[in-house]
């Protein structure tokens, strides 16, 4: 039987700052991971999590001349280039791009791409004899340097000089484009990692995905003196049934409760823990503050004070959560 002994109750009093990294790629260009965790979500100290692309803008249009495409000005987030804004945000110019007509053989593909500059950039791909989609093969797209992103990809068919054709560019995302936003991700702050949708297409030199940055601050912890009985936020489920004609249907649904505890404090304005109320913040639980295994819960702050007479102040604290309470060994 298991008996809480000698716990600790600690709340986020504070957050530490960690600039711009490159998040690393767990194996299956799905899941990278960060460097540091949890991840702060309280208001002004939440994370920045910036994959590498496309944000607004950069279409790309035939331009005058031969072998010349131009592109209208785009957005782009790429946080460690040249002109970065402290976003990760990159604004380029629209300007024109020189592309190539195959020389020895017949087929052609150029991506036009931002490169670490900031600035608009051409990387011809192997000349073949017909067009294929493998990167780096003859008559495919090259691969771009991992610290560009790619906008389209202009795709010739013969040799010589010569104007290029609208139907000669091509920018399907995820296919010829990199956006930011796509595929769709999800973050988990617990542990410091970002959920892809799908995996991320291997175009940047060496056979990799683009890159996946973050900035953010992680919570410094302080203990909750006065504390008691602490309920982390925890998955419930109940079954629904329906009547039909040879006997019942059942259904399971899931519902997240609050995370609680009751705090014996001050209860004023300049109590440090009422100063945070409806603030998203982090919660670190140790059933035994001698030993490692414990729990993080992140969730909405909320308080509600009683005032007995000839009593200590009690605070009923609830923390609302997004994501049930996560145990750590």
């Amino acid at each position: 039987m298991a008996i809480t002994e000698n716990p600790k109750l600690e709340y986020e009093s504070g957050q530490s700052f960690n600039d711009w990294e490159h998040m690393s790629d767990t194996g299956d260009a799905m899941v990278f991971e960060a460097t540091f965790s949890p991840w702060s979500a309280r208001a002004g100290f939440d994370a920045s999590v910036r994959p590498w692309g496309l944000a607004t803008g950069g279409q790309i249009r035939a331009g005058s001349g031969s072998d010349n495409v131009t592109v209208s000005a785009l957005s782009a987030y790429m946080p460690t280039a040249a002109g970065a804004q402290s976003d990760g945000l990159v604004n380029v110019a629209s300007g024109d791009v020189a592309v190539e007509h195959a020389t020895t053989a017949t087929h052609l593909i150029t991506s036009v791409t931002v490169d670490a500059s900031g600035a608009l950039a051409a990387v011809a791909g192997t000349e073949g004899s017909a067009f294929t989609e493998e990167r780096g093969e003859a008559g495919g797209p090259p691969f771009i340097p991992v610290d560009s992103i790619e906008v389209g990809q202009v795709r010739l068919n013969g040799t010589g000089v010569g104007p290029v054709s609208d139907v000669e560019i091509f920018q399907v995302v995820g296919l010829h484009q990199e956006r930011y936003d796509s595929p769709v991700f999800q973050n988990d702050p617990a542990v410091g990692e970002v959920h892809f949708a799908a995996e991320l297409p291997k175009i940047h030199t060496g056979s990799l995905p683009k890159r996946v940055s973050l900035r953010g601050y992680t919570p410094i912890f302080a203990e909750i003196p006065r504390a008691s009985a602490w309920v982390p936020a925890e998955t419930s489920h109940s079954v629904n049934s329906t009547e039909i004609y040879n006997g019942t249907l059942g259904s399971v649904s899931k519902s997240l409760g609050q995370a609680s505890f009751t705090y014996y404090g001050e209860g004023n304005a300049n109590d440090p823990l009422v100063m945070l109320k409806n603030e998203r913040l982090w919660f670190r639980w140790y059933q035994d503050r001698n030993r490692n295994p414990h729990s993080l819960t992140q969730g909405i702050l909320g308080i509600g004070r009683t005032y007995p007479a000839g009593d200590h102040v009690n605070i009923a604290c609830t923390v609302s959560a997004e994501q049930e309470t996560a145990d750590f060994e």
